[in-house]
């Protein structure tokens, strides 16, 4: 179905459909059993055909693929009337359609946009991302996963680890190593690693929260046909960064859950200002001129984030700012919610929600480049400033000395 390309009829098409949406997935919009459970990512895989059925799945992406092109004017009314409303489900999507597909539809050849781009968009097939490693985290140039040419595929041996969402994922985008004689940034080459097939497993990985968010992934010969490479062979360092930089973009303008109202524990996003504002209601502190001065930043820096996003500001700067509305929101929560900080009762539905998110917040000063990284990006590509002194840019990865692996 084709979108009207007139803003006022899109306005009104966009309401229309999140007013449909409920009876269109046959299922409450908010439904939440954790994300292990099958039936979430059933009504994810729901939710997308939905919204590409709609015509509304890709602004940005090519018209042929199902998406709406370049419509600045209409991304932004359809983010106006879709704030608060989507569902929790869609961040199953977050790696494919905010990060990896962007990078397939720049750079691969015509032939790999037409196989992935279209039931990416419309959730088909679920994402994930492959580039940490035990020995290679924010020095990620020095990778080890190794790809071996193999007739008409590659061979995929290695380990990559905080990986999310992999137990969901049909399709990876993977970053290994194709020339170890070369330095390490520059024999490095992205692929599409097929998920299902012997010789990947997935491992999932605990947190503080408690929630497994997160996998290690084991590669053992693992296969990938000859032309799935994103971009040029030996040219993934470039690539890398340009997957970084849409994430980041991601990060740092999505900037609360799915849903306002919603309580849910996943995700990288800060708590939203009005859950506050109704858990100062409930605790009996709205009217304590502290907590009032607090939630008026929290709602300013909510504002600016959005704010951001919409100037397309650097990435780096959206994602920083994202980190610290994500602690101030959680530290308010903690203020309001606990007298003893930690200490809570496990069957407290109520209190676990806020907790959950006190410990969560601390991970975003991690996922998509840590703030130091943040920073040196920013004062090396923005602001110009001398970079740090690298001494292994023009040694062979081979001849590197490295940590044994595990």
């Amino acid at each position: 179905m084709n979108a009207p390309a007139d803003p006022v009829a899109f306005r009104a098409y966009v309401r229309r459909f999140f007013d449909d949406l409920p009876s269109l997935l046959d299922e409450p919009v908010g439904a939440s059993d954790g994300d292990d459970d099958p039936r979430q990512v059933t009504r994810a895989r729901a939710w997308r055909a939905a919204l590409y059925d709609a015509g509304l799945a890709g602004f940005g992406y090519p018209v042929e693929a199902g998406g709406l092109g370049d419509q600045p004017e209409l991304h932004r009314i359809y983010q106006e009337e879709s704030r608060g409303r989507v569902p929790s489900v869609e961040a199953v999507f977050g790696i494919g359609i905010g990060m990896a597909l962007p990078v397939v539809r720049d750079h691969c050849a015509p032939a790999l946009q037409q196989r992935f781009l279209r039931p990416g968009l419309r959730g088909d097939e679920i994402w994930c991302q492959l580039y940490s490693e035990p020995n290679a985290g924010s020095d990620l140039a020095s990778l080890a996963t190794r790809a071996e040419r193999d007739g008409d595929e590659w061979v995929i041996t290695g380990q990559k680890v905080w990986t999310s969402g992999a137990q969901h994922a049909d399709l990876a985008i993977l970053l290994a190593r194709t020339d170890p004689s070369m330095p390490k940034h520059r024999g490095i080459t992205m692929f599409v690693l097929p998920m299902g097939q012997p010789g990947v497993t997935v491992r999932p990985l605990r947190q503080m929260t408690g929630v497994a968010e997160f996998n290690e992934v084991f590669i053992d010969e693992a296969r990938v046909p000859v032309d799935w490479v994103v971009g040029d062979l030996h040219d993934g360092w470039r690539m890398g960064t340009a997957l970084l930089a849409h994430e980041r973009v991601a990060t740092g303008t999505n900037s609360v859950m799915g849903s306002r109202d919603e309580q849910r524990k996943t995700g990288r996003n800060p708590l939203p200002v009005p859950q506050l504002v109704r858990l100062a209601q409930r605790v009996g502190r709205q009217d304590d001129p502290v907590v009032r001065q607090q939630l008026a930043l929290a709602y300013s820096g909510e504002r600016i984030m959005r704010w951001l996003g919409e100037r397309r500001a650097h990435p780096s700067i959206g994602k920083l700012w994202r980190t610290r509305q994500g602690r101030l929101a959680a530290d308010i929560a903690a203020s309001l919610q606990f007298p003893g900080a930690v200490g809570w009762e496990a069957d407290d539905v109520e209190a676990d929600y806020w907790q959950y998110h006190v410990l969560n917040c601390r991970g975003m000063s991690l996922g998509g480049g840590t703030d130091e990284i943040q920073r040196n990006t920013l004062g090396e590509r923005v602001l110009g400033l001398a970079k740090e002194p690298v001494l292994d840019a023009d040694v062979a990865f081979s001849d590197l000395l490295r940590n044994p692996s595990r």
